[in-house]
């Protein structure tokens, strides 16, 4: 493992942490402080313990996923990023959450992850005859769920331009050029998905024809379903990119467990404890439509709380041992995929797809990963992300 940094070289705040080398000791300072404190630079309240942060996740009502004034951000409202944005089920409270998040939910849940995991080998093996390392990991999950979702062989790797274009409009790092080309991908996307939906017949075992199967009957699909299913692509692309690099890190990290990575059940507690102990997704945020009281700090209505997602997973108080890598951990507990109503539905999938993706990268780099640790790695820019760019 790493050595933990020095004071000096601790990340400058707690959103420079999810791309530093080793956030993890700055988490633990944290926790040690307030239960909730206030950070005056960046204007915001910042959760760290993982009871903390568990009491604001459960506060759906006072505190929710988008400032109340800005349900879209204004660099995309009018746009059609905006319009697949403002429908997301997970950047929505309420009624408008739950609109389709049963339907999600139930055909997430009646997938055949056998059948998922084999067919994410196919797609994995492609990609990496194509693209370098660091490009793979986005595009081996995103073009898996594309095929699920659908779309056919040869429509892949533009569906992949598409969205890795499209997720440029979640970042607040983002470009006017950027944005532009979110937008148009967004429109794109948004046409293929109503072609797809259109067909009278989308192929069986599909993702898309379990969601229509859930969904409105005979009806048509409305064009918020379809968002939402732009935006299942969306979460799969950083997210699940930065789970395949960070498990492939671990076992750089961990040699020790390669061969525990020769069959699939090892794949799969890997990337599970990868998800636990170096998350993808290190922060979320809440915002304050009411005033609340939380671990007995009074949130004003307007205040933003930042939460440490990735601090939660390493307290103490909620996994023992939380420093240490263990991919048969007995009761594993994470923040990463959400809680309560905004718990992701989406987990099982996602772990399926990175164990996937991660078999098919060792069957491929395996002779080179002693070099790859020597030539080391770096984070891609990001407010919450923790996306390695192999060196």
């Amino acid at each position: 493992m790493n050595p933990s940094p020095t004071l000096s070289a601790m990340p400058a705040d707690p959103v420079a942490a999810a791309t530093h080398a080793d956030p993890y000791p700055y988490y633990a300072a944290l926790r040690d402080g307030p239960a909730l404190a206030w950070n005056a630079q960046l204007r915001l309240w910042v959760a760290s313990r993982a009871d903390v942060i568990e009491q604001v996740l459960q506060a759906h009502g006072a505190l929710r996923v988008r400032p109340a004034a800005e349900p879209v951000p204004r660099a995309i409202m009018g746009s059609p990023a905006g319009e697949v944005f403002g429908h997301l089920v997970r950047m929505n409270d309420g009624a408008a959450h739950q609109a389709h998040r049963p339907a999600l939910q139930r055909a997430l849940a009646g997938l055949d992850l056998d059948a998922v995991y084999a067919s994410t080998l196919q797609v994995a093996h492609r990609v990496l005859a194509q693209q370098p390392l660091s490009e793979a990991l986005f595009s081996m999950p995103v073009q898996s769920v594309a095929h699920l979702l659908g779309f056919a062989d040869d429509a892949l790797p533009q569906v992949d331009r598409w969205m890795r274009d499209f997720v440029a409009c979640l970042s607040p790092l983002s470009t006017p050029e950027q944005l532009q080309r979110a937008s148009t991908a967004a429109a794109q996307l948004m046409a293929r998905f109503e072609a797809l939906a259109a067909d009278n017949a989308p192929r069986h075992g599909t993702l898309l024809a379990a969601v229509l199967a859930e969904g409105s009957g005979d009806a048509p699909p409305s064009r918020s379903l379809l968002a939402n299913l732009a935006g299942l692509l969306s979460q799969t692309c950083d997210a699940t990119a930065g789970l395949v690099g960070n498990s492939l890190i671990s076992l750089m990290r961990e040699p020790s467990l390669l061969p525990s990575a020769r069959t699939r059940n090892g794949l799969q507690a890997i990337v599970e404890e990868t998800a636990r102990h170096d998350p993808s997704v290190q922060n979320t945020r809440r915002f304050a439509a009411e005033a609340v009281t939380i671990a007995g700090t009074d949130v004003a209505a307007g205040d933003t709380v930042l939460v440490l997602l990735a601090s939660a997973n390493r307290d103490p108080a909620f996994n023992t041992e939380p420093d240490r890598f263990m991919p048969m951990r007995e009761r594993r507990r994470m923040l990463g995929f959400g809680h309560g109503m905004h718990a992701c539905p989406g987990q099982a999938l996602a772990c399926t797809l990175a164990a996937a993706s991660l078999h098919t990268l060792l069957q491929q780099h395996a002779a080179d990963l002693d070099a790859q640790r020597l030539r080391g790695w770096s984070y891609r820019p990001s407010v919450n992300g923790r996306i390695p760019v192999f060196h």
